[in-house]
């Protein structure tokens, strides 16, 4: 068996399967503790610090698979908790909306199909590709956001995407059986607010 750490849980996924036997379901949802709020790390005396302490608790959210399976590490998406590569074989295409024979919008649509179970949202896409998340360390990601050539977003521009997005905020509804992301929108919001307030400091 291979273990799939999927945010700090243990999925138990078989190595291989005979050809006679379909691939197993995914694994059972896993419930996740709110997030601390942003007043929880007013304690910390050192700004640089409280800084860092918000950004990684901000962590949680971005690291999540329903925000990593669309800041993929190459050009295909991934799904799941277990962030399987996706099927149908698609690819990101020139406006991250898919290639022209078959968009995104093809079966993604404004808003999740409950009965066959595929999510939707009006801004269905990839984020760039100078946003790419898998495999990269949350310090990674933090430099990535900050940096307007990758983000392609202002500090300001930023913190909107974060707290008001709707394609953001679908990761807290996404519908089915997949798990959402811990907190709230409004939450995760407060705790980049409280970060970019200190100073928008990275972890190592």
């Amino acid at each position: 068996m291979m273990a799939v750490i999927v945010t700090g849980t243990i999925a138990l996924w078989p190595r291989s399967l005979p050809e006679s036997q379909s691939l197993p379901a995914d694994p059972s949802p896993v419930t996740f503790a709110p997030l601390r709020p942003a007043a929880a790390f007013a304690t910390i005396a050192d700004r640089k610090a409280r800084s860092v302490a918000l950004f990684t608790e901000a962590g949680r959210v971005i690291q999540h698979p329903r925000c990593v399976n669309c800041h993929p590490r190459t050009d295909r998406p991934t799904q799941t908790d277990a962030m399987r590569p996706h099927r149908p074989l698609v690819t990101r295409g020139t406006d991250g909306g898919g290639v022209a024979t078959l968009r995104c919008s093809t079966c993604h649509h404004d808003a999740n199909f409950t009965p066959s179970g595929v999510p939707g949202n009006p801004k269905w896409k990839l984020a760039p590709v100078e946003m790419a998340w898998q495999g990269k360390t949350l310090g990674q990601i933090c430099r990535q956001i900050l940096d307007p050539a990758r983000a392609h977003m202002t500090r300001a521009q930023l913190l909107h995407h974060m707290t008001q997005d709707e394609l953001v905020g679908w990761a807290w509804h996404p519908g089915g059986e997949r798990t959402p992301a811990p907190g709230t929108q409004a939450q995760f919001g407060a705790l980049i607010a409280a970060w970019l307030d200190t100073g928008g400091q990275c972890p190592a």
